[in-house]
Order: structure tokens, then C-alpha cells, then sequence
């Protein structure tokens, strides 16, 4: 009798600390939820206003001292982005993330694609969600553990919201913040927070893209060469992102060592992106890049088609999005790194004799597993994306090109808890990783 009383007022605290936490989310999904709603169609309204007059795109290194005077000026301590949202989850500092973080993201962001910047939108989904939960935290001042997890439903919720895919948006909550470990205690107040974020960003008009896969296994049985071709593919799916990380910080790099001016370095960055724009004669490789204007051109809906991109389209939109974004200009990475992995994925395809939309939707979520370090989330974003037939795709592509593309990823303030060089039966102390 005292053990069955025992059980029930266990469950009775479970239930009783899971209505709390959700009770904590609520406020920040729909929050996070709203301004995402409102960033995407500033958004939508920048892009189409740059397609009608396509001249503002001349004025980007302008624009980048811009950029960079706000930050001076208002944006101090903010500048780190997504790294600060994971170092206070990491650290849970008194100081917290400012909620300054949120407007001026969102006006930079929508600065840096009106006027033609290489860039992306899930950086700023997250920034938004990451400092309305850290400002939420201060205001009810809760604990440590508390603000920890409403930050990371605060990150499940943005990205949730801006994708539209709010389960994968809950799993990259948990997988971002560590590779080799995850966080379990936050996975119910992530889904919710990320399942009601999508919620009211849907309800107030916000509409995703859809990149159908049509390829269907004709055969009973599994399809091994298509494995192997797969497997191929995922590989240099981990090597293009690899290679994104190590452009961007060899940029980074270059700039702080030769540009002394901190003002000059985005009218540099901007001034590259137009030279290589000019020389390359098109301008399908500046801002979002999911779809163009005409609806012919690269982009990655075209890249899920035959005659969509161009062998080395994958190429220039890593190049100029490593310039746009690793000198001075704002957005997320994340976008871009959709745009990457499909065109490459459309290349690799007609080399290996592949199904393209296949292929093309393989290397949309595996560069991205592999330069965020989140092989499951991506999994689960291909199923949200694309539908459930090719699981088995999704998941080889996905972890096999997490392997390949080293402990380094684009959150530079990820922690290394497992590292994937570990042998089997091997114990290590990876501190040394970090």
C-alpha cells in the first residue's frame, strides 16, 4: 500500500511539473510565434520590392555600414547571435540574452536581403524565440534549470515557426546544443512550444514552401545500389559542409587580420558579392534563394528538377554566402545551406544517374545535419518536409554526413560531449575536444 502510494504521488508530481512547464512556454511560443509571422512577411515584402528593383542590390556595401553602426550603437552584446543564445543556455549568466537582440535582428536581417545579400532566415527565428525566453525568464525570475529550458523552447519555437516543421523544430532544440548528447528534460515544453509557435505564425497567414519528392520504391526489396549511390552522395553532403564552415572562418580570419577598419569589412563583403554576382551574370544567388522571380533560374525549388541548377551552382552560393555572412550582414545560415545541399544533391544526381528529386532532397537536409550537428532533427525535417516513404534515405543520408563533417560546425559555441572519432569500446575524455 505505502509503494502504490508512493507511485501515484510520483505521477501526481510529473504531471503537476509538466503543466508547469508548459504553463512557462506558453507566453513565449505565441510571442515568438507572432513576431516570426511578422519578420517572414517583412521578409516576403523585401524580396519582392529587390525583384522589382533589382538597382538596390548596387547599394549593399551601404548598406553594410548601416548594418554595422547599428550594432555599434545598439547591438552590443547581441552580436554573437545564435552562439550567445547557446552559451546562456550552456552558462545561465544574470545578464540573460537582451530582448534588443529581436528588433534589431529582424530589421538587419530584412536589411541585408532588400538589398541583395547571400543569406538565410532560421538565425533570426531563433534569435527572436532565444530573447523573448531569456527576457520572460527575468521578468518571472525563475531558476537556472527553468531558464534553461524555456530558452531551448524558445530556439523550438522559432525554428519551428519559420519552417513550419515543429517537431523537427523541437529535436533541433534538444540536438543543437551538444553533439553526441541531448537533453530530454526540455522535450515536452520544446514540442509544445514549438507545435503552438507553428500554430499562430500559421494563423496569422504565414505560408511554407513545399519541395515535393516524387520517387517511390518500385521493388520489394532494398534498393542496394541506390544505398551505395546514397551513401556516396551523403559523403560529400558532409564535405560541402565542412567546407561552408572552414570558408566562413578562414573569412573571418582574413578580415580581422587585414582589414584594421571594422566599418570597411561589409563594404568589402558587399562589394565582393556584386563583383562575383556580375562575373557569374545573374543574381540568382542573392538573398533566400528558395525560389527566383521568373520561376526559371536556380534556386531550390528548380534544384528538385532535372534542368534546375548548374554543376557548380551548389559552389557559388556556399562562396557568397560565407562573404555576406561572415562580414558584417545578418540572417541565417540555414537557408542557404537548404539551397547548397539540393543543387549539389541535383549535380550529384545526374553524375550517378540517380532520381533527382531524391537526391536533391537528400542534400537539402544532410548539409544541413551536417554543419549543425543534428543528424535526427534533419531526419524528422525530411519527413515534415517531404513526406515519410523515403525515411531510410533520410536517415542513412542524414548521420552518414554528420560523419564526415568534423567536430566544427556553424554554432561554434556547440559543445563536443561524444566526439565522432571515438573507435568502438574506446573511452575518452573529450574536454580536449572542446
Amino acid at each position: 500500500m505505502i509503494k502504490k502510494n508512493i507511485y501515484i504521488k510520483k505521477q501526481i508530481d510529473t504531471v503537476l511539473d509538466l503543466a508547469m512547464s508548459i504553463a512557462l512556454v506558453i507566453p513565449v511560443a505565441i510571442a515568438t510565434g507572432l513576431i516570426v509571422a511578422f519578420f517572414l512577411w517583412l521578409l516576403d515584402l523585401a524580396t519582392e520590392f529587390r525583384w522589382n528593383n533589382n538597382w538596390l542590390i548596387y547599394l549593399l556595401p551601404l548598406i553594410g555600414i548601416i548594418i554595422a553602426l547599428l550594432y555599434q550603437l545598439y547591438g552590443k552584446g547581441t552580436e554573437a547571435g545564435n552562439n550567445l543564445i547557446i552559451n546562456e543556455i550552456h552558462e545561465s549568466t544574470d545578464n540573460g540574452v537582451p530582448l534588443r537582440m529581436t528588433p534589431i535582428i529582424i530589421f538587419t536581417t530584412v536589411f541585408t536581403h532588400l538589398f541583395g545579400g547571400s543569406a538565410g532566415r532560421e538565425g533570426t527565428a531563433v534569435q527572436i524565440g532565444g530573447s523573448i525566453a531569456s527576457y520572460f525568464s527575468r521578468i518571472i525570475k525563475v531558476s537556472k534549470t527553468d531558464n534553461k529550458v524555456l530558452m531551448m523552447a524558445g530556439i523550438a519555437a522559432g525554428f519551428g515557426a519559420v519552417f513550419g516543421t515543429p517537431i523537427a523544430g523541437a529535436i533541433f532544440a534538444l540536438e543543437v546544443l551538444s553533439i553526441g548528447r541531448m537533453k530530454y528534460d526540455a522535450l515536452l515544453p520544446c514540442l509544445f512550444a514549438s507545435i503552438l509557435a507553428d500554430v499562430v505564425c500559421t494563423a496569422c497567414g504565414t505560408t511554407h514552401t513545399h519541395y515535393p519528392i516524387h520517387y517511390q520504391e518500385n521493388v520489394s526489396w532494398l534498393n542496394v545500389s541506390l544505398v551505395g549511390k546514397v551513401v556516396l552522395s551523403s559523403i560529400a553532403f558532409g564535405l560541402a559542409a565542412m567546407l561552408f564552415v572552414k570558408t566562413s572562418d578562414s573569412i573571418k580570419e582574413m578580415c580581422t587580420k587585414f582589414i584594421k577598419q571594422k566599418l570597411l569589412i561589409p563594404v568589402v563583403g558587399g562589394g565582393l558579392v556584386l563583383m562575383i554576382s556580375y562575373l557569374l551574370g545573374t543574381s540568382d544567388y542573392l538573398g533566400l534563394g528558395v525560389k527566383t522571380q521568373s520561376g526559371f533560374g536556380v534556386s531550390i525549388v528548380s534544384a528538385f528538377n532535372k534542368d534546375g541548377v548548374k554543376a557548380l551552382s551548389w559552389f557559388w552560393k556556399l562562396l557568397l554566402t560565407s562573404i555576406t555572412l561572415s562580414m558584417g550582414f545578418k540572417g541565417g545560415e540555414v537557408t542557404p545551406l537548404f539551397f547548397i545541399g539540393a543543387t549539389l544533391g541535383n549535380t550529384l544526381a545526374v553524375i550517378l544517374g540517380c532520381p533527382i528529386d531524391l537526391l536533391a532532397g537528400l542534400g537539402f537536409i544532410a548539409v544541413f545535419a551536417a554543419a549543425t550537428n543534428t543528424p535526427l532533427a534533419s531526419t524528422i525535417l525530411g519527413v515534415e518536409l517531404f513526406g515519410g516513404e523515403n525515411i531510410l534515405y533520410y536517415a542513412v543520408s542524414c548521420i552518414v554526413a554528420y560523419y564526415f563533417s568534423g567536430n566544427k560546425g556553424i554554432y561554434h559555441a556547440q559543445r563536443v560531449e561524444v566526439s565522432k572519432s571515438l573507435k568502438m569500446g574506446e573511452k575518452r575524455n573529450v574536454e580536449e575536444d572542446r
